[in-house]
């Protein structure tokens, strides 16, 4: 890394001439994340509130690329990690914030589950156990009051405010049911995202393995395949196959991301709502 080359392009950084700007912003892009604490440094040395704003967008440009990245490696591995996939949308929000915190946090829900745990219980006083802890000891709820919200999607948030969407809730219940050992996956059904208790055993003898649903909104209600088939009528959408079983890891970020979007849209957000569309790309 040239120091020296930052920080005089650093100083640069305010030409009026636009395409001298471009050529200089380039520069320091390419640097990534190494410019940031020069750039950072420079805005609280500056007065000149020009300065400053075009050192703001660019450390958020930096920011923009590195999130982009991740997520576009996250998806070529595998997206095995689904709390990895939502710690990296966290980060285009905040970028700054201690993930160790988040995943913290979540141990620690995940480790006062399993102090409960009896090894003999059944699938339904696994889910009520997690249920009790999730929703009576930790006060997790579905955010009905300002459901739109765009922080309802960013796990970091509904983790402090213990208020989130459907899927928001529904990554960080499946996170702990799954450290546990709990085979509790994401549903990807329309206009609701839901999950599902899938017994592998009942997998030779059942179509797909699923012994029941978790409304995850609803303090982790439970309940059947007939319950779906009723919900699909309600919304008159002809049942597909896939309404019912759980999806993969990427198609969970995905609706993160549209959720996100159409948040911001809302609010009339639109260089957000074009940011969001760029991540959505890397992931199709």
């Amino acid at each position: 890394m040239d120091e020296k080359e930052i920080a005089s392009l650093i100083k640069l950084l305010d030409d009026p001439d636009p395409e001298i700007f471009s050529h200089i912003e380039e520069r320091i892009l390419s640097y990534g994340s190494e410019a940031i604490g020069f750039l950072e440094s420079a805005w609280e040395q500056s007065l000149d509130t020009i300065l400053q704003e075009r050192i703001e967008n660019l450390v958020h440009k930096i920011q923009y690329q590195n999130v982009r990245e991740d997520l576009a490696l996250w998806y070529q591995s595998g997206a095995f990690d689904l709390l990895r996939g939502a710690l990296i949308i966290n980060r285009y929000q905040y970028p700054d914030l201690n993930e160790q915190k988040i995943i913290n946090q979540i141990e620690a829900i995940k480790r006062d589950i399993w102090l409960q745990m009896m090894y003999e219980a059944s699938p339904v006083e696994k889910v009520k156990l997690i249920n009790h802890i999730f929703y009576n000891i930790y006060g997790f709820s579905g955010n009905t009051s300002n459901h739109k919200d765009p922080q309802n999607s960013y796990i970091s948030q509904v983790l402090e405010s213990k208020k989130g969407n459907q899927i928001s809730l529904a990554i960080i219940y499946a996170v702990i049911a799954q450290k546990l050992d709990i085979p509790i996956y994401g549903v990807n059904l329309p206009q609701h995202f839901i999950l599902a208790y899938e017994d592998e055993q009942e997998k030779q003898n059942e179509e797909n393995g699923i012994l029941f649903y978790i409304n995850v909104f609803n303090k982790g209600y439970i309940f059947g395949k007939r319950d779906i088939d009723m919900f699909l009528k309600q919304l008159q959408i002809q049942p597909e196959k896939y309404f019912y079983e759980p999806c993969s890891h990427t198609e969970i970020i995905k609706r993160v991301i549209r959720n996100l979007i159409s948040a911001y849209e809302e609010l009339g957000s639109t260089e957000k709502v074009k940011e969001l569309i760029g991540l959505l790309e890397v992931l199709e």
